[in-house]
């Protein structure tokens, strides 16, 4: 059933754990992450978004998605990730997305309080919730990098604050040292930063978001559940176990052009590491890092 509104997301952020944002770019890996919701009785967000929809196609992965979340019994949330552009925000909250997120992260402060604004109007209007960025991320969504999170570039809590109350989001994407997909570099959130900007959007509760939490320690996960994080990325971990799966099922599907079970192997690694994102993102264990 599709999972309209912030009350889960709010719930987690209480609780201490997370919803998981999980990438979807075809039809495999929409049925891995619902399988995965289903079976862990979870609720889970299904990211078919911007960059996903250069694959696939913008009306196929959204009725793909929309399709699955509606037919499920688990709780699916539906959301556009990392999206500039308006127009496509628009085309998704009209197709039914329960949420969005404006990606105005590479524009001047006032140019994406604007961009910000906007987003939020438009998606009052269809009873949607909008995530926004703020602070640069680096690394690429699709791709996993070297590269590395600087500091100049992370999230200032002062403008945190600003800009939540300017812009009348719900939750918010933060840059604290995490990186988009998996990196070389051993990665290590400024937890210290990330307590700050929680303080900062409190009043009201604004939920944050960390993207990029493929390959995170999982005491550094632990560390950002207990500072306000409700919703948790996850992309090149999904795709490196369709990768492996798939790579290891080739030779017999070859040997009889056995196609299905290509798709199948996939499919089902997907739902498995998608199982494990959502054991590690439960309520912290006595003892986590708070």
């Amino acid at each position: 059933m599709l999972l309209h509104g912030t009350e889960a997301l709010k719930e987690a952020a209480a609780a201490g754990h997370a919803l998981p944002g999980f990438v979807a770019y075809n039809l495999e890996t929409v049925q891995g992450i619902t399988a995965a919701a289903e079976t862990a009785g979870r609720p889970v967000i299904i990211q078919a978004g911007s960059s996903p929809f250069k694959h696939a196609g913008r009306e196929a992965l959204m009725r793909l998605a929309l399709h699955a979340a509606g037919h499920s019994a688990a709780r699916l949330g539906v959301h556009l990730d990392h999206s500039r552009d308006l127009d496509e925000i628009t085309a998704c909250l009209e197709a039914g997305y329960t949420s969005v997120m404006v990606d105005g992260s590479h524009l001047p402060f006032a140019e994406n309080i604007a961009l910000t604004k906007e987003a939020v109007r438009r998606a009052r209007d269809h009873g949607a919730w909008v995530e926004a960025e703020l602070g640069a991320l680096p690394g690429d969504e699709d791709v996993s990098t070297n590269a590395v999170a600087h500091t100049a570039a992370m999230t200032d809590p002062q403008q945190a604050a600003e800009f939540v109350a300017a812009t009348g989001v719900d939750a918010l994407a933060v840059a604290v040292g995490n990186v988009h997909g998996f990196t070389q570099h051993p990665v290590r959130l400024d937890l210290e930063r990330l307590a700050a900007i929680h303080e900062a959007v409190t009043v009201p509760l604004v939920p944050l978001v960390l993207h990029g939490a493929s390959g995170l320690p999982v005491e550094e996960l632990h560390g950002a559940l207990a500072r306000g994080v409700a919703k948790v990325n996850v992309n090149a971990e999904l795709r490196r176990a369709y990768l492996e799966a798939t790579r290891e099922t080739l030779p017999s599907a070859l040997s009889g052009s056995n196609v299905v079970s290509l798709w199948a192997a996939g499919r089902d690694a997907v739902r498995d590491a998608a199982l494990e994102v959502i054991g590690r993102l439960s309520p912290r264990a006595e003892g986590a890092d708070a």
